[in-house]
Parts: structure tokens; sequence; C-alpha cells
């Protein structure tokens, strides 16, 4: 018999706990925070709480997930339909303060992470967490799946000369993690403080992909739009950092990549038994917005015939190395400002280790680079595991 999987949300609908009669609540959402009938969590919530739900949180992109770049800014607002505020933490600042905490004895959090390393979701609950523990708050984490599976962990851990917002903690680039399983590790690992509650899933199971949660895919924000975005998402997410279309402005981003000086015929064969478990298609596109706004561009998309054989990570790394080796002077990194770091390149923020780069340009195998790195991963897990809480 099929599985069916619950998430924390409706768990906590079903039988919600005791320690929330009489508490003043506050969510942290946005449109993914749904229930497996697509019912917004903040209904459901207010009706299963009548007049507890004081507040709103929510996080990069806004809480309609409409903002759809880095540094394009939510401005608070009011709830329509609840008539509560709307409080942005990827605006005026990403920090909640004192004020916003004021009305709310108990912040849930209802929030769809993506697994990588680079996703602010996890840093805005992080400082969540860091200014409930100041001011004495709860919070509850309701949990959801890792779409890109919790059996697989992939990439370099962070090094603490780049911590910015897109990595503020040691983690790989692909974690393995659900959303409340890494914020307990960054409660305890990082010696937070807060009081942290969880209400857990029913029905899943670590090597899930999205695709065998039989859960309907809202986009946690607007450009992974389907679950083979945010699968190649880990990896894909490197080409932010260069000067390489990653398929924003299209109608399949980071599935998408390219730019006007690529040589297909030469990635591919340069390439060639270096990608287990995709199939690079050669295409040309056009974005509306972003780089090269309505400019050509010569690139691929990625077709995943093996989600077990697949690596993003390792194979986007490939990827961008040689379009550097076969793009000469027309490849570059972007320049800062990145998720407001002004002086740190963006590649080094996103791939969470300067010395990497400099690897990557004296043109070192990514087998070799990735031998390094194999150790302290293998740390990681054996810290992580202790956290798992579905097998």
């Amino acid at each position: 018999m099929e599985t069916k999987v619950r998430t924390g949300l409706e768990n906590l609908i079903e039988d919600p706990p005791e320690y929330f009669e009489n508490q003043r609540l506050g969510l942290l959402c946005n449109p993914a925070s749904v229930s497996s009938d697509l019912t917004h969590a903040s209904g459901l919530i207010d009706t299963a709480f009548p007049g507890q739900l004081k507040a709103l949180f929510s996080p990069q992109h806004g809480y309609y997930a409409q903002k759809q770049d880095n540094m394009i800014e939510s401005d608070h607002a009011v709830e329509p339909h609840l008539n509560i505020p709307v409080y942005s933490l990827y605006g005026e600042t990403r920090i909640p303060t004192e004020q916003m905490f004021d009305t709310i004895d108990i912040l849930l959090v209802d929030i769809q992470d993506v697994g990588t390393r680079v996703y602010t979701f996890i840093y805005t609950v992080s400082y969540c967490m860091e200014t409930a523990a100041h001011l004495g708050k709860k919070i509850v984490i309701l949990d959801r799946p890792n779409p890109v599976s919790g059996a697989r962990v992939e990439g370099n851990l962070l090094t603490k000369e780049v911590s910015s917002f897109v990595g503020r903690y040691e983690i790989p680039m692909r974690h393995g993690l659900t959303i409340a399983e890494i914020m307990d590790f960054f409660n305890h690992r990082y010696e937070i403080g807060c009081d942290l509650e969880i209400i857990p899933m029913t029905g899943w199971r670590r090597k899930m992909y999205w695709q065998d949660t039989k859960l309907a895919w809202v986009a946690p924000s607007p450009n992974l739009p389907t679950p083979e975005s945010a699968l190649v998402y880990p990896g894909q997410v490197i080409f932010e950092g260069t000067n390489v279309s990653e398929g924003r402005g299209t109608t399949q981003p980071f599935e998408l990549f390219g730019a006007p000086y690529i040589d297909c015929d030469r990635i591919l064969e340069d390439t060639r038994g270096k990608l287990p478990g995709i199939h690079l298609r050669p295409v040309c596109f056009e974005p509306t917005s972003g780089k090269w706004k309505e400019t050509p561009c010569h690139g691929f998309q990625i077709h995943v015939t093996s989600k077990e054989a697949y690596e993003p990570y390792e194979s986007s790394l490939v990827l961008m190395q040689s379009i550097l080796k076969h793009g000469g002077k027309r490849f570059e990194y972007k320049r800062p400002p990145y998720e407001y770091e002004y002086i740190k390149m963006p590649i080094d923020l996103i791939i969470g280790d300067p010395s990497i780069r400099n690897r990557i340009d004296t043109l070192e195998e990514i087998s070799s680079i990735r031998r390094s790195w194999r150790k302290k991963l293998n740390g990681f897990k054996r810290i992580s595991e202790a956290f798992y809480r579905y097998g």
C-alpha cells in the first residue's frame, strides 16, 4: 500500500498540542505553505485557533513569492482577509525585531526548503530562532519534505571566511535534511538556545524525492517552478556567480543555461563521460529578463535520466570549468554586490570556499577537488545523522 505523506501543518491541525492554548501565534510562510488539498496554512491555522493568529512573516521573494531576484526587497503589509500585519524578513531587515515579536508568544514556521545551502529560507528561520531565544519566545517548525532527497549529501562545507546570507553555517551545498532537522541541527550545533518544538511529517522516507511524495508542488520561489528545477538547483545555482545565464527570464530556470559565446559541441566533447545521470540537450534561448536579456544564448537543457546517479553540484562544477576553459576571456565571474555582500566575490559566496574557485581556474580536475572535501563531508554526515527524524 502506498504511504501518504502528511506534512507537519496537517498533523498540527489534526492534533494540536496543548501548549497552543491561549497563546498568541505568528506564522512564517509563503505560497508553498499549503496542505495536501492546497489550502493555505494561514487560513487553516486561523480556523483551528480562532483569534490567536496575530502576525505573518515572509522570507525572501515576499509573502506572495512575487519578487523575482536577489536583493529585490519586500515591504511590510497587511493581509487583507485576516487583517493582520505581514512582516517582511527580506526588506529593511533580514532579522526580526523585538517589536515584530511583541504581539506573539509562538512563531510557527511552515516553509518549503529545497535542501540547498544557498537557499536563504533556512537562514531567515535561524535569525528567527536567535530573536526568539533572546526574547523567551517559542518556535514551532511544521516539517516538510526535502524535495531533493534526505538520503543524499553533496559538496564542500562552507568556510567561515565567506559566510553570508547565502551561507551562515558550515554545511555542504546539498545538506540532506528537512527544514525541521536542519533547524534542530543549527539550534544545537551553534548553541542558539531557542525553545524549539517540531511537528513532524508522517509517511515521509529519507530516500524520497518530491515526485515520490505525491504532494502537489507549489513554487517556493519564482524561479523554482517545478520539482525538476529544484532537482538541478543545488548545482546550477553556481552560474548566478558568472556571466552565464542560469535560465532566469525563461520558462525553465536552472534547467536551461547558456551564453552567447558558448560552443555547445566543444562542451559536449569536453564533458563526455563526466556527467552521470543527465543528458545535455543543446538549445538556443533568449531570456526576457536578467543576464543576456533578449540576446540569443547557446547552451543546454539538463534532462535528468537518473536521480540516483546525478550529482548536481559536481556536474555543474564540471560544466562551469568547461565553459571557462573554452570561453576564454568571454567567460567572467560576476562582480559584487550579491546578497548584501559588497566586497566578496559572488561565486565564492555560492561555492562556499574561495580555494575551490582558484583550483577550478587552474583547470584542476573536479574529481580531484572533490576528493579534497570528502573527509569533511563525511564528518558532516556523521554529525547530521543525529538529527534525523525519519530513519
